[in-house]
C-alpha cells in the first residue's frame, strides 16, 4: 500500500517566469496562485481534472490581465466607476505574507487609501476558499468606497448542457439592454443559445448581475454529471457571464470556440458599493467545495471542510 503524500506549498516559476504558489493536498488535489494579480489559475481534484477555465490564448505578461481562473476585480467591477476595467488588483504584483501582523490602526503611507490581504486555502478534501480583507487606512478622515468581485471562470463540458440554480426570481441587470433592471421568473438558468430567456434578454455576451443573491449557487454540468456549489459571505450580488461566439472571436486572448467550455459565475458586491470609514475593515469570502459527481443541485451540499493549508498575500499600499 502506497503511503499518502504530504500536503505541500511550493513557490516556483510559471508561465513567462512569473512566480506562482502551488498548494497540494495529500489526496492529490491542488491549486495554484500567481503573484501577478494574486490570481488563482488552477484548481484540480484528486483525479487531476482541472475545474477552472484558463484560455489557451491567455497572456501571462504584465500589464495584461490573465484570462481565466479567478481574477480579483477591485476596487472597481467592470466600468462601474472611473478606473480601468475591473480595477487594478488583477494587474499588480502581490507579495507573500507568511506571518501577517494585525492591520495597523493608522497607515504609515500618506497616499495609502486601503490595505488588501488575500488568503487562499485548500482543504483536506480539496475544497478551495478565498478570503479577502480590506481596511481603510486613510489618515485624513475620508471614507473609501469600492466594488468587488471574484471573477471565477468555471470549466464546463458543454455550455448547452449546463444550468444554474439559486438565482431564480431575483432582479438583475442585463448589459445588452443598457444595464436595465429586470426580474427573472424561471426555475433555473440554461444556455442553449445567445438569447434564452422568455422575455428576450440575454444570459451571455453580457455582464448579467443578480442583486441580493443567495449564499449558495449551484452550477450543474449535466454532461459530466458534476455540480459546483459556490458559497459566499460578504458578497451579496452575483454575476453570470459567457462571451458567446461573436465576442469570443473579437477577443485576442480567447479562443474562438472556447466559450462552449467555460462559464463565469461570480460572487460580487456591485449594486451598493462598500464604504469604509478610516479604520474600518471589510471581509469577503468565496468557498468552492470540491464538486461531486452528481446533478443533485443545492440540496446535496451543506458541508465545507476545514482548511489545512493556506497562503496569504498582500497588496499594499493602494
Amino acid at each position: 500500500m502506497m503511503a499518502a503524500k504530504e500536503p505541500s506549498i511550493e513557490l516556483c516559476n510559471g508561465a513567462n517566469g512569473l512566480e506562482k504558489i502551488v498548494l497540494r493536498e495529500f489526496r492529490g488535489s491542488s491549486a495554484e496562485v500567481y503573484l501577478y494579480g494574486g490570481q488563482v489559475t488552477s484548481w484540480k481534484n484528486d483525479h487531476g481534472e482541472e475545474l477552472l477555465f484558463v484560455s489557451s490564448k491567455a497572456v501571462f505578461k504584465p500589464p495584461k490581465a490573465i484570462r481565466g481562473g479567478i481574477p480579483i476585480c477591485f476596487p472597481q467591477f467592470g466600468t462601474h466607476g472611473g478606473l480601468e476595467q475591473h480595477g487594478f488588483a488583477r494587474n499588480k504584483i502581490w507579495s507573500i505574507d507568511p506571518d501577517p501582523p494585525p492591520f495597523p490602526p493608522n497607515s504609515t503611507y500618506r497616499t495609502c487609501v486601503s490595505e488588501f490581504r488575500l488568503r487562499v486555502a485548500l482543504g483536506p478534501g480539496g475544497d478551495l476558499m478565498l478570503t479577502s480583507r480590506i481596511r481603510n487606512t486613510n489618515t485624513d478622515g475620508k471614507p473609501f468606497s469600492f466594488t468587488f468581485a471574484y471573477h471565477t471562470y468555471f470549466c464546463v463540458t458543454d455550455i448547452s448542457e449546463v444550468r444554474i440554480e439559486g438565482l431564480e426570481t431575483l432582479d438583475y441587470l442585463d448589459n445588452l439592454f443598457g444595464k436595465e433592471r429586470f426580474t427573472e421568473q424561471g426555475d433555473a438558468i440554461t444556455f442553449e443559445s445567445e438569447l434564452t430567456m422568455g422575455n428576450g434578454h440575454s444570459y451571455v455576451y453580457s455582464w448579467w448581475i443578480r442583486f441580493i443573491s443567495p449564499a449558495k449557487i449551484a452550477i450543474i454540468d449535466h454532461e459530466r454529471k458534476r455540480t459546483f456549489v459556490l458559497q459566499k459571505d460578504g458578497l451579496p450580488d452575483a454575476v453570470v457571464w459567457n462571451p458567446w461566439d461573436k465576442k469570443a472571436k473579437a477577443m485576442v486572448d480567447f479562443g474562438d470556440d472556447e466559450y462552449k467550455h467555460m462559464l463565469c459565475v461570480e460572487a460580487a458586491a456591485i449594486e451598493k458599493p462598500i464604504t469604509l470609514k478610516p479604520g474600518e475593515e471589510w471581509k469577503g469570502r468565496l468557498k468552492g467545495p470540491l464538486p461531486d459527481s452528481s446533478c443533485e443541485g443545492l440540496q446535496a451540499h451543506s458541508h465545507i471542510s476545514l482548511q489545512v493549508m493556506a497562503i496569504l498575500f498582500r497588496l499594499s499600499p493602494i
